[in-house]
């Protein structure tokens, strides 16, 4: 299974990455499923962890004919950006969707996909420095 991974460098901390990684995505109408917060998960079992969130979105109009060309897409969509405290500072990072046309039968299904990694692109730079 292949898995592009693309990360940088975030010029925020990560709450307020979160916020703008948020409201961008509220710019553009996009549904934000979900937002997971691990480090407060670790605290909650008595685990230390540095901060670690993961927002979890997408639009169904683009996600829907991936699923409908191979219902594996699934496993995949909804879209997601991990941002994450480290030794480099804040990072931001997901997997790059085209890489989805290698592990899924999605014929004719490129147009797509490079607009979900355009998406993402377009997200990323909002955040990064």
């Amino acid at each position: 299974m292949s898995a592009a991974l693309i990360t940088a460098r975030s010029r925020s901390d990560v709450a307020t990455t979160v916020r703008h990684l948020t409201a961008a995505l509220q710019r553009r109408g996009t549904t934000l499923f979900a937002t997971i917060d691990h480090a407060a998960g670790a605290r909650g079992v008595g685990l230390e962890l540095s901060d670690e969130v993961v927002l979890v979105f997408g639009n169904p109009a683009a996600g829907t004919p991936l699923m409908q060309a191979d219902p594996r897409a699934g496993l995949d969509l909804p879209l997601r950006i991990l941002v994450w405290s480290g030794d480099d500072g804040t990072q931001v990072a997901f997997r790059d969707p085209q890489a989805m046309a290698e592990d899924f039968e999605l014929a004719g299904q490129a147009e797509t996909l490079a607009r979900l990694r355009g998406v993402l692109d377009a997200l990323v730079a909002e955040v990064s420095g």
